[in-house]
């Protein structure tokens, strides 16, 4: 069995877009979290999520990994880009689209 930290960080490494949330897109369990789905959801990019509601081991450490103290968290390519305030005015800025297509299109296949 795999310990928390490095469940997060195989989460981290096998998804390019990964948002750590509360709830789920299709039903955020906060207002945070919805505004980052909104957000992510204008840039037609897919992403992966964790609802760290249902995985309180992860809630409890991730904060300590990212030194980001709340949720929502979003993850590109395995580094934090930020909280809802900070998607949503890279949203606005125009910024969060290409960001998300470049990390995309680095991928691996």
């Amino acid at each position: 069995m795999s310990t928390t930290e490095e469940r997060i960080l195989e989460q981290l490494k096998s998804n390019t877009v990964i948002l750590y949330m509360k709830g789920a897109p299709q039903a955020p369990q906060c207002g945070f979290s919805a505004k980052a789905v909104e957000a992510l959801n204008q840039t037609g990019i897919p992403f992966a999520f964790v609802d760290v509601l249902n995985a309180p081991f992860i809630r409890e450490k991730l904060p300590k990994i990212s030194h980001w103290p709340t949720y929502p968290q979003l993850f590109v390519t395995g580094e934090l880009v930020g909280g809802a305030d900070i998607i949503e005015e890279m949203q606005r800025a125009g910024t969060l689209k290409p960001l998300l297509e470049a990390a995309i299109h680095q991928a691996p296949a």
